[in-house]
Formats: structure tokens, C-alpha cells, sequence
């Protein structure tokens, strides 16, 4: 950050976060005081200069802060190269030896906005490819998870793999059935950063699930393939499953409602920093809403369920290790 000037940097945080966003083809929408996008709507835009995340509020790292942090985080840059992007978006230029600004005129964005504000995006999911033989390779060979498992989603509609890029689409539905929530996932993962994206539109009150409801049951992942990951561990097809895709636990209460049978909830967050807090504080909560609470994570040792079954695959130990 040393190699810009204060006034460099100056001008970078003064450009218009909602222009920023819009420009990314993001839908910018304004509530009230705030801003927020149609894509993410648990992302806050303040005073059209800083953005906080909600959804992540229970995890650590980069959920907020300056268009700078946006374009790290949403487009993928370093410091340097938004700094950069940030000043040719403002309309100025370095001069050759850096050290002063020349001023343009400013580019007029606010079509874009105005444009897009108030557009909704429409639920639309990504057609099939009519095959699955990528979504099996992947959490067969990938993934370690057993065909049985895999199976038992295919055939309940509840995964599908896409025409095109051959993601793997998880559905999360209501309890009359209906797709409100989707998540794609690659299955090509290129320089250890897979692809993993929200479909446009969808509800995020929702989260990819299993019911029974002869179970009171509810065991609750971070993962769609770490739900996957524990079916396989436990034999388990029978008790009430939700992948929340996030630590945020707007999912779970939509769930609960939907599901009043459900006495008992078992975390089964990850063993990271971010999945430890929100164990706690989301015992904590359903704890003093009178339900049966338990830490349901994975073994010390572990990340994660898929983490901890791909260890069971390559070096199997017995049946007793499996609480």
C-alpha cells in the first residue's frame, strides 16, 4: 500500500461503492438508509462507500470493510490491482513517475444503477445436463462419498448436474416440496479454488435438506457435502438433515417452523475457528428456545465431515472410532 499516495488512496475510497457493485453486475437495491444487493441480500452497503456482510457476522476474515475489501473479495484482486481499478473508475491516471494524479472527468455511471435498482432477478435453475456421470466421478472418486448416498439424492431430485460448466446443482426445498434455495458447485477445481456460487434469485431462508418427519431430529451442517460425507460415516438415511451454506442460522428457523416436531438439534459445523463460534453461540440460542442441544462435529483432528471420511477411505480403522 506504501506505493500510493494518501491522495491516491483518497480517491480510490471515495468512488461510489453502488456503482462498484452494479459494474460487477451485481443488482443494487436501496432500503431505507442502506443498500443492499439482490444476489446477497444479507450484504449492507453504508453511505455508498463501506459494505458488511451479515450472513458471515459469525465467522472471522474479510466479511466487510472499504471498496477496496469489495474487489478483493467479489472480483478476486489483490490490494494493488483495486487500487488500480478503483482509479481508472474514478476517471484519474497515475503520471509516469506516480507521484502526483492527473484529474478526468469522472465516468457517469448512473444509469446503472438507476437501471438496475429496483430489477428483480428471477429464480431460474440451471438446466440438466441429462447425465450425471461428472457429479458421480467427482463424490465418488473426489469426494470419497459412497454411491448409496450419492444415489439417495439423485433419485429424491435433490442434486442434478448442470448442462454446460456440469456443476452440481444442491436444491433446498419447502416442506410442500418446492425449490426455493440453490447452490452450484464445480467439479473442476482449478488451482485449489473451486467454483462455488448461490443461484441468482433464490431464498435464503431455505438451506439444501433432508426430511422425515417421523424423526424429531435435526442434525445441521455448514456443507451440502459434508451432510453427504456424515451419511456415509453414520449409515444415517433416516433422521432430518439441513446444509445451512453458511453460518448464518436464518435457514434453521425456517426448518423449525416448517418442522415443529423437531426436540433436538445437533451442530455439525466444522472444527475451524468460525465453525467453533458458531457452535457456541448457536447452541447458546436453541439451548434457551427450550430445544435439546449437542456439539455434533467431527472429531478433533478434523475439518470437516467430507475430511474426516476421506481419512476413514484411504485408511480405514474400526467401527468403534465412529461415535
Amino acid at each position: 500500500m506504501e506505493k500510493f499516495t494518501e491522495e491516491e488512496l483518497r480517491i480510490a475510497k471515495s468512488v461510489d461503492l453502488c456503482d462498484v457493485a452494479a459494474s460487477l453486475g451485481y443488482t443494487v437495491r436501496k432500503i431505507g438508509r442502506y443498500h443492499t444487493l439482490k444476489e446477497m441480500d444479507s450484504i449492507r452497503i453504508y453511505d455508498r462507500k463501506s459494505w458488511y456482510r451479515w450472513s458471515m457476522a459469525l465467522e472471522g476474515g474479510n466479511n466487510g470493510g472499504s471498496q477496496i475489501d469489495f474487489l478483493i473479495v467479489f472480483a478476486g484482486m489483490d490490494i494493488k490491482d483495486a487500487v488500480f481499478w478503483l482509479l481508472d473508475f474514478a476517471g484519474y491516471c497515475r503520471t509516469e513517475n506516480h507521484s502526483k494524479v492527473e484529474v478526468r472527468k469522472q465516468k457517469d455511471l448512473k444509469h446503472i444503477t438507476s437501471n438496475m435498482a429496483e430489477e428483480e432477478k428471477e429464480f431460474v435453475l440451471p438446466m440438466s445436463s441429462g447425465s450425471n456421470s461428472f457429479l458421480y466421478a467427482y463424490l465418488m472418486e473426489d469426494r470419497c462419498i459412497d454411491k448409496r448416498v450419492v444415489d439417495f439424492f439423485v433419485q429424491k431430485k435433490l442434486i442434478y448436474e448442470s448442462r454446460g460448466y456440469h456443476n452440481i446443482v444442491f436444491l433446498g426445498n419447502d416442506k410442500n416440496g418446492v425449490t426455493k434455495f440453490a447452490s452450484q458447485r464445480g467439479v473442476f477445481d482449478k488451482s485449489g479454488r473451486p467454483f462455488k456460487c448461490d443461484v441468482a434469485g433464490n431464498d435464503k431462508n431455505f438451506g439444501f435438506n433432508v426430511v422425515n418427519d417421523d424423526s424429531n431430529e435435526l442434525y445441521v451442517f455448514e456443507a451440502a457435502i459434508d451432510m453427504m460425507s456424515y451419511m456415509d460415516l453414520y449409515d444415517d438415511f433416516e433422521s432430518n438433515k439441513l446444509a445451512l451454506g453458511m453460518l448464518h442460522d436464518a435457514p434453521i428457523v425456517t426448518f423449525l417452523k416448517e418442522h415443529p416436531q423437531i426436540t433436538t438439534i445437533k451442530f455439525c459445523l466444522d472444527n475451524d475457528g468460525p465453525g467453533r463460534t458458531a457452535t457456541e453461540k448457536l447452541m447458546a440460542k436453541y439451548q434457551s428456545l427450550k430445544y435439546n442441544v449437542e456439539d455434533f462435529s467431527p472429531p478433533s483432528g478434523y475439518k470437516d465431515y467430507n475430511e474426516w471420511l476421506q481419512e476413514e477411505k484411504k485408511n480405514p480403522v474400526i467401527e468403534n472410532s465412529i461415535r
